[in-house]
């Protein structure tokens, strides 16, 4: 692929070169015009390890202080996940944090809006399909005879079927798409595929609408995104979107061999969230 990794381990994060030339403009804006560059990360698998347990997730322990360098340098920092916003916050530490005053969480792929300025979460009326899917999703899995191991994630607007505790976790994984995708369609719900998990969840919103969204209303001269998974996809299509607008932008994929579509495209990899972080330190030192 050409990227190059970030080495975490290095006290000084000096930054990679992005590997393709709209990857080396998109940087070269962020770093001249720092104050009009939105920055939007993934929350799982970006900002936080994966780990078996969803609800156990934390963000990497020197995400919050790389944020807080960073966040008053630019015009925002935006944490687009399909989490809802509040678990986002809790999970990731954002709130009352000194520095973290431009950071926005758009959960539920933009759904909700959590304001570190404020502290408030903004949100529309919850799609009645998801309440309808809630009910009848156990006796559903039942139905179609899950996988000793599977279970189901309550996520608010949204609920999700974990495959990563199966025996086999791939091949329940694809056993399980097809009649979800069924029982998502009959409720007016949309199945987001992940890593090693499905989500059933409303339409129309989706982390690239969400960061697009947010770039248009920050009136944002450059974009940086960071994700690790197939549900960041469409925000990587997002900045391709701004880049065909003129607006330059940076795709960073935080390094998975589970997931390869995102470092294919990618113009920087770097090893998992740690990786991100060292990007994120070298980001806030070169605009100091």
């Amino acid at each position: 692929m050409g990227n190059r990794t970030t080495d975490s381990t290095d006290p000084m994060d000096p930054l990679p070169t992005p590997a393709t030339p709209a990857g080396r403009e998109g940087l070269a804006a962020l770093l001249a015009r720092p104050r009009t560059a939105v920055i939007g990360l993934d929350f799982d698998g970006t900002l936080a390890p994966i780990v078996p347990d969803p609800d156990q997730a934390r963000a990497h322990p020197d995400a919050v202080p790389a944020l807080a360098a960073l966040a008053p340098k630019v015009a925002s920092v935006a944490v687009v996940t399909g989490r809802p916003a509040v678990v986002a916050v809790r999970y990731g530490g954002f709130a009352d944090v000194p520095g973290l005053e431009h950071l926005v969480v758009l959960g539920h792929y933009g759904a909700e809006r959590w304001d570190a300025a404020t502290g408030t979460v903004t949100a529309p009326a919850p799609h009645p399909g998801v309440a309808a899917v809630r009910a009848e999703l156990p006796g559903f899995l039942d139905g179609v005879g899950a996988w000793h191991g599977t279970w189901i994630e309550e996520k608010g607007r949204a609920v999700a079927v974990h495959t990563r505790r199966a025996d086999d976790p791939q091949a329940a994984f694809e056993a399980l798409r097809a009649p979800l995708t069924d029982l998502a369609t009959r409720h007016g719900l949309i199945v987001e595929p992940g890593r090693l998990v499905l989500e059933l969840r409303p339409p129309g919103m989706d982390k690239g609408v969400a960061l697009l969204d947010h770039v248009r209303a920050t009136d944002a001269e450059s974009v940086l995104y960071a994700g690790d998974d197939l549900g960041d996809l469409s925000a990587y299509a997002a900045v391709g979107k701004l880049r065909s607008d003129g607006i330059p932008g940076l795709l960073v994929c935080s390094g998975s061999t589970e997931v390869t579509e995102l470092a294919e495209r990618a113009d920087i990899v770097v090893d998992g969230p740690a990786g991100v972080v060292a990007l994120l330190r070298g980001l806030a030192a070169q605009l100091e």
